[in-house]
């Protein structure tokens, strides 16, 4: 039984995480998706093709671990399954998002196959990181339309690496989490301001 009390706050928290990248223009159009875990069987996740800048209760549905849909006549994202991979093998895990920003988009298309990020004060935003004298190999993963396949592919990374807190989707953005839907916001900022610096360093130095 889902409590519509918790349903109700978390939908509220991703719409206004919805409204906040949309005005950073890091949600352009329909693009991107949301989630947030409601208990260790369901989570609440954006429904497909909903504006991220327009977000209201309407906007967000629930489905189990497995997928299954549980608010009748709705349809999830097509990359609901990138999100449940990671509420199933972590379930210190609260809230996933993910972004289409231009420096997100821009970059992944130009970095080969791992961004490197690396002595920035804003790294510790993430957790666990104490100093700016830090190194992240941030993956970027070629799109596939094929979920599963893809899904596959970034847990494999991530069973390399636990502390990962984000990775990249070639030509289409950044995924990252965290306890709470704030937290995961953070890290949103964080990752952010990371790759509008790579961007600016890059054009900068040629």
């Amino acid at each position: 039984m889902i409590n519509p009390t918790l349903l109700q706050r978390r939908s509220d928290e991703l719409a206004e995480v919805g409204r906040f990248c949309f005005s950073r223009g890091w949600l352009p159009a329909t693009s991107g998706n949301l989630s947030a875990r409601l208990d260790d069987r369901h989570v609440a996740i954006t429904v497909s093709g909903r504006h991220k800048g327009e977000l209201d209760a309407s906007g967000i549905m629930v489905v189990d671990l497995d997928g299954r849909v549980l608010s009748e006549g709705l349809r999830p994202s097509a990359e609901t399954e990138l999100h449940l991979m990671l509420y199933r093998r972590d379930p210190s895990i609260g809230a996933v998002l993910h972004t289409h920003s231009v420096h997100a988009t821009v970059l992944s298309r130009l970095v080969g196959d791992t961004l490197e990020l690396a002595d920035y004060e804003v790294m510790k935003a993430w957790p666990g990181v104490a100093t700016h004298a830090t190194r992240l190999a941030l993956p970027v993963f070629a799109n596939d339309q094929e979920i599963g396949r893809l899904a596959g592919r970034v847990e494999q990374a991530l069973r390399a690496d636990p502390s990962l807190p984000g990775y990249l989707i070639a030509g289409h953005g950044l995924y990252t989490w965290g306890a709470s839907v704030m937290d995961a916001r953070r890290h949103i900022e964080a990752f952010e301001f990371l790759l509008e610096c790579e961007t600016l360093t890059r054009r900068m130095t040629g």
